[in-house]
């Protein structure tokens, strides 16, 4: 299957949490952060930052689900693995290991919302401190409640675009 050169996601004008993603002419129904799409994101403000992310690579529960298909770096998460989000730390909004001094999230959670997780390049290169972490294309919790920043399929969908998201994919944010 051919990678996607752009998926699009706009959020709803009834539900700021709640949006559409838009590939190759299929809209899927999405979440996004508590503070629906912003264009001046800081950490720990709830908002998907508006702007053009690439796909860089993507990471999932090896214990829990086969190898996703998809043209991405595909990395397991394992038991030791997390995401800084302290802005002093010199390893913010990088993957870590656990335990870790600063303040850092759990990529194997128990709630499944990061079984399949897509790492979008929001605040990457270069990296501002406190403009935001973790931003991912992730699993949706259920009735798509509100992510703390990110973007969140249904389980289903997200597995079905999976594999048409690849190095090249630009995802276009906007309200």
């Amino acid at each position: 299957m051919t990678p996607l050169a752009r998926i699009t996601v706009r959020s709803l004008p009834s539900d700021p949490t709640k949006g559409r993603l838009m590939a190759a002419g299929t809209a899927f129904p999405c979440s996004l952060g508590r503070s629906g799409i912003r264009t001046t994101k800081r950490e720990g403000d709830g908002a998907t930052p508006s702007g053009r992310y690439r796909a860089l690579g993507a990471f999932w529960r090896s214990d829990r689900l086969g190898r996703p298909r998809t043209p991405l770096r595909l990395s397991p998460i394992g038991p030791a693995s997390g995401w800084c989000d302290d802005p002093a730390d010199r390893n913010y909004n990088k993957p870590v290991e656990l335990p870790y001094r600063t303040s850092a999230e759990a990529l194997r959670r128990q709630d499944g919302l990061y079984d399949i997780v897509v790492d979008l390049d929001w605040n990457r290169g270069p990296i501002t401190k406190g403009r935001g972490s973790a931003i991912f294309l992730h699993v949706a919790a259920a009735r798509l409640a509100p992510t703390e920043g990110c973007i969140a399929l249904s389980r289903r969908d997200l597995r079905k675009l999976l594999p048409r998201i690849g190095p090249g994919t630009i995802f276009d944010v906007r309200r």
